[in-house]
């Protein structure tokens, strides 16, 4: 299983790191080791500067190479939710030396997968999904806000990698992304149900 992971899918978020939004899917990778297993996101020692990133996560049901657009929903019949942890610091820095990313992003339990659920069940193009910080709302996001919509992503991705049945595609995170302290509880929402509770430690 591979996870596929989308950068700067919405406007707001590229616009409020300061970077251009692109005209292509931004593209980087996970290892299936980053996936967190429980419920505890342990702060890596390497960093003093981890943000959170709430996204819609695709999990692929049929394998492909070159899938078209027009036939992209057939290659998936579930979603889910998923944070994606970044050290910021450490991305910063790798970008500024113009350097590969993963350090910063791929690191052991920097995936938060929910459980998947049926997409029959939802409107893809309106999904709304949100994150609580301590009980605050931190992100507030919908996907018909998304630059490249989730059949895009995979038509553009199989392109260069074959698909396969498991791997999970993170579409891009909204505005409102920030730091993450000891002790913090981070809870996801798909619409109005609770599909992430997760401590910081």
């Amino acid at each position: 299983m591979k996870i596929i992971c989308i950068g700067r899918n919405y406007s707001e978020h590229a616009k409020e790191l300061g970077n251009e939004i692109p005209d292509k899917p931004v593209i980087f990778m996970k290892p299936d080791t980053a996936v967190l297993k429980g419920n505890d996101f342990y702060i890596p020692e390497f960093s003093d500067d981890v943000h959170y990133e709430l996204e819609v996560v695709v999990k692929i049901s049929k394998g492909g190479k070159y899938i078209q657009k027009e036939s992209a929903g057939k290659h998936y019949e579930e979603i889910g939710l998923g944070i994606d942890f970044t050290a910021r610091d450490l991305q910063s820095d790798l970008k500024s030396k113009g350097l590969p990313w993963e350090l910063s992003k791929a690191f052991d339990g920097s995936a938060v997968v929910s459980s998947f659920f049926k997409k029959e069940n939802y409107n893809l193009e309106a999904l709304q999904f949100s994150l609580l910080k301590n009980k605050e709302k931190v992100q507030d996001g919908n996907s018909k806000d998304m630059i490249f919509s989730c059949d895009d992503i995979i038509a553009f991705v199989s392109q260069y990698f074959t698909l396969r049945v498991g791997d999970l595609i993170f579409t891009g995170t909204p505005k409102g992304v920030g730091k993450v302290n000891e002790n913090d509880i981070l809870e996801g929402y798909l619409g109005d149900e609770k599909v992430i509770d997760i401590r910081i430690l």
